[in-house]
């Protein structure tokens, strides 16, 4: 599955494993991924495509654009995991 901008994933490996996190883009071989909170926009983290698992969500470009956006987009996902 080719991972794009906007698609959820879910770290499967590092500090921040069973994170859902957002695409923001790619860049060779590696993903620059956020999630709003511990990891900003203004300091996207880099990530290989096979740390992460892929869910077949895709946000919308609206849902990129701050980060209090992004949080309250992955919220469900954090819900669904048992995370606060």
């Amino acid at each position: 599955m080719e991972i794009k901008r906007g698609q959820v994933v879910r770290s499967i490996a590092g500090r921040d494993k069973g994170d859902f996190l957002a695409v923001l883009g790619t860049e060779g071989p590696c993903l620059w991924v956020c999630d709003g909170k511990r990891r900003p926009l203004e300091r996207p983290k880099r990530k290989k495509p096979f740390h992460v698992a892929a869910t077949a969500t895709v946000l919308p470009e609206e849902a990129l654009r701050t980060n209090r956006q992004i949080r309250s987009a992955l919220r469900p996902f954090r819900d669904r995991a048992g995370k606060s």
